[in-house]
């Protein structure tokens, strides 16, 4: 869009000459085109159960399944994850503290360490 003195002068071709642009598409439907499977519909007196077809897919186990094993393998990759966590909670800490005494340095303080009071006795 450019000004021409006190009119304003739009790059875009206005066919209709009114001072919008753009041009509104009408959309038609497309019968014909898009076809959708026909929905297969099991009676009751069908012979065959739906899921027949996937039995030619199903394959044996070459050996039997050890359960314990495979618990023992969950509990090792649960204490992986929990080790890999608690590991990334004090790293995030470690960096906010650094981060807390970097900002204190930077504003120009003399003394950044921290005072650790003593807790009061209880009685």
């Amino acid at each position: 869009m450019t000004r021409s003195g006190s009119q304003v002068v739009h790059n875009r071709l206005d066919p209709h000459g009114t001072d919008e642009f753009g041009q509104v598409l009408p959309f038609r439907h497309r019968r014909g085109q898009l076809r959708l499977p026909a929905t297969v519909i099991h009676t009751a007196d069908a012979s065959t159960e739906p899921a027949d077809h996937l039995a030619q897919y199903e394959q044996e186990p070459a050996e039997p399944v050890d359960y314990r094993q495979r618990m023992l393998m969950n509990v090792i990759a649960l204490a992986i994850v929990t080790l890999l966590v608690g590991a990334g909670v004090w790293i995030a800490d470690t960096i906010a503290d650094i981060q807390n005494d970097q900002d204190c340095v930077m504003q120009g303080r003399s003394n950044c360490a921290r005072i650790e009071a003593p807790e009061p006795k209880r009685q």
